[in-house]
């Protein structure tokens, strides 16, 4: 019961409601209703449950019932839950408890069932009234059908809008469907081996009657198939092996979960949950014989039951509402008696006796196999190596073939020859059928993406005064882009003056690269003996690249693939003797993947990705240096998407000041006596990394 508690609860929660301050937010809607009382009262076969309101309700509310585990559930819209808790106790007939549960001024009511019933829902003084029966009791031409909601009529057509797959976190299949009305009737049942779905007067768009093929999602489900029929919508899923199924409804969205069940032959009831499933009995019994006793039990669940004519002696016992394979269990324990289940029959001896039976099958079994004659089979692989799978046979910590078993191979032929037991053989047989398999491919395409922003401005002046002690006073005024320029190296100057010793000032634009812009100008007497040079440098430079490196590679599923391109850089080295000798280091674009395909159909990648780049900048007496940008990782990516397994950002900031002591702090004229360098350098690297898994339709573009 506290199981199927939290179950409701987490049920409830993930369907309907938000987060923990749900209570908060009802309070502040304030629901218009409320249910201020619930009474349960058992007449004859009929189980009434009676819902009291505040106000009187306008139509019954949905609801939609669940088989596994069974419940039934009502849905009140701007109801609050006016009974003071959440949690009701009953254990009057089949009824164990009701939970409520309300956020955002809506309330769900949940019927936690001993078994599932069948329910009408009608409007009765203003409340509703529930008459609960019991479902009859399913034979085995009988097919059990769970009703989620009884059909309405409606002028609206109502449709199903989309269809879902998906794996669970446990290995279940979960299919969900996105209906137009919540009030939808959906009918469950299991049909042979299948599981039927039928949407009641619901219309199917054509994009969604088709059949699909779910077997990669490695789950229970095989494929599941959706079709018109008439004015109803039918789904079919196909299961394989042991499964049950769970169904639930939250507003338009229907769930069905289909999980796997791990079969356990000394388990009577097969299923996921836990602790005892059968169907409950009461037993009151004085000092009765065992072998009577599960003659009873037997004819209760309808077991093939065989009993050893060593078990006997009575037993007295009182059980009440026990489920049959808890009390078969007890009565086994007390009696010292063991069970083994083949099939749909039951073996019931001493625990003695079934293991001394045991032993001695499991014995017989390896004298047959030691006198079993031999045979010989051969079998050819496709796909995996003779010789591989001979040492898989073979090898000594792990023979799969018996002591006079031997395999043989023609590398030729790529033929494996067997010789064992027929037993051994059949074993080989279902082995080679899962190793032989062909190898799925995977495309990695790698992109480094290198972009760079650069921006550098560089301002500086030349300043300096030369007299040749000439006379005259007048003077004149030379302007030119730089000092050549303005005169001096053609002749319109008698006397060419050397200025390179007289400048006062000798701050120059030196940018990182190119060559600065110069404006200057020259101030000399009549005689053109005294001058007055000045020269002002400024550039400005602003740059952006992008560099793009896109290596891609195909292999196969867990097996190492590298590929690389760039060069090789000499350098000298010194050896043991003093002498020196060339060695190369290399300077490459390398990616070195090893996917791994996940039964879900994502992949596991190790990654290993390289950019050297050779930097002419930096020369040592060995050689050239190697900028190196490395990323080594391991990642987890869907089919097709992309992931960024690295990014560097750098950013190189520098404002850089050289003047002349007092004479450069001076305003106004202080900037002739400075010079200025600002950098502001941007560099960003990133690496993208998309693999794909290879199909016979992908193309590689």
């Amino acid at each position: 019961m506290k199981r199927l508690q939290h179950f409701l609860l987490a049920l409830a929660s993930a369907c309907l409601f938000a987060n923990a301050q749900a209570q908060d937010s009802a309070a502040s809607a304030a629901p218009g209703n409320a249910i201020e009382s619930m009474n349960v009262a058992q007449q004859g076969g009929v189980l009434n449950v009676k819902l009291a309101f505040r106000k009187p309700l306008s139509a019954v509310p949905a609801s939609f019932s669940v088989a596994r585990p069974p419940r039934i559930a009502f849905d009140f819209p701007d109801t609050a839950n006016g009974l003071g808790r959440s949690l009701q106790n009953f254990n009057e007939g089949d009824l164990r408890s009701a939970n409520i549960l309300q956020v955002d001024g809506r309330t769900r009511l949940v019927l936690n069932l001993g078994r599932m019933m069948s329910y009408t829902a009608t409007l009765e003084d203003g409340g509703l009234l529930l008459a609960l029966t019991p479902s009859a009791k399913p034979d085995t031409e009988t097919q059990t059908v769970t009703h989620f909601a009884e059909a309405r009529p409606s002028k609206v057509s109502n449709s199903i809008r989309d269809i879902n797959f998906r794996r669970g976190a446990e290995g279940e299949a979960r299919i969900t469907v996105d209906l137009s009305d919540p009030s939808a009737s959906i009918d469950i049942r299991q049909q042979g081996p299948n599981l039927v779905v039928d949407f009641v007067r619901l219309s199917l768009p054509e994009t969604l009657r088709k059949r699909t093929d779910v077997t990669d999602f490695a789950t229970p489900v095989l494929a599941y198939s959706v079709l018109q029929q008439g004015s109803n919508a039918r789904m079919t899923i196909q299961p394989k092996g042991l499964w049950e199924y769970n169904a639930y409804q939250s507003d338009n969205q229907f769930v069905i979960e289909v999980k796997p069940i791990i079969e356990n032959p000394n388990k009577l009831v097969q299923g996921t949950r836990g602790g005892y499933q059968g169907e409950k009995l009461s037993l009151n019994f004085q000092n009765v014989d065992v072998r009577r006793l599960l003659q009873v039990i037997g004819e209760f669940t309808g077991l093939n039951m065989v009993v050893s004519d060593s078990v006997g002696g009575s037993i007295t016992l009182i059980l009440k509402d026990v489920p049959w394979d808890q009390a078969l269990d007890i009565i086994l324990q007390q009696k010292g008696l063991d069970m083994r289940k083949n099939g749909n029959v039951v073996l019931i001896a001493p625990r003695e006796e079934i293991a001394t039976k045991e032993k001695l099958e499991f014995e017989s079994r390896l004298q047959i196999g030691d006198l079993e004659p031999l045979r010989n089979e051969a079998f050819q692989l496709n796909y995996q190596k003779a010789d591989a799978v001979q040492k898989l046979l073979t090898e000594a910590n792990q023979r799969l073939l018996s002591k006079r078993g031997s395999a043989v191979v023609d590398t030729r032929t790529n033929i494996l020859f067997v010789q064992d037991t027929p037993s051994r053989l059949d074993d080989v047989r279902q082995l080679i059928a899962k190793v032989d398999l062909p190898v799925r491919q995977v495309l990695i395409e790698a992109r480094i993406v290198e972009a760079s922003d650069t921006f550098s401005k560089n301002i500086g002046v030349r300043l300096g005064y030369n007299d040749m002690n000439g006379g005259g006073r007048n003077t004149g005024v030379s302007v030119g882009g730089s000092l050549s320029a303005t005169g001096y190296y053609t002749g319109q100057i008698a006397t060419k003056p050397d200025f390179s010793s007289t400048y006062g000032v000798n701050l120059p634009a030196t940018p990182r690269s190119g060559t600065a812009g110069a404006f200057s100008f020259i101030l000399f007497n009549a005689a053109k003996t005294a001058f007055l040079n000045t020269e002002i440098s400024a550039l400005e430079a602003d740059g952006r690249g992008k560099v793009i490196s896109s290596p891609r590679v195909m292999t196969a599923n867990q097996v190492e693939a590298l590929i690389e391109q760039g060069v090789e850089i000499p350098y000298q080295q010194a050896t043991s003797s003093g002498a020196t000798s060339v060695s190369f280091r290399k300077a490459n674009l390398s990616l070195k993947v090893k996917p791994q395909i996940t039964p879900d159909g994502k992949i596991t990648m190790s990654l290993d990705v390289k950019k050297d780049t050779p930097n002419t900048k930096i020369t040592t007496g060995s050689g050239v240096a190697i900028d190196t940008k490395h990323v080594s990782t391991e990642v987890l990516v869907e089919n097709g998407g992309t992931v960024v397994i690295g990014g560097i950002y750098t950013q190189e900031t520098k404002d850089t000041t050289n003047r002349i002591p007092f004479l450069g702090d001076l305003p106004y004229i202080g900037f002739f006596f400075r010079n200025n360098e600002k950098i502001d350098d941007k560099s960003e690297l990133l690496i993208f990394i998309t693999p794909r898994i290879v199909t016979e339709t992908l193309n590689v573009r």
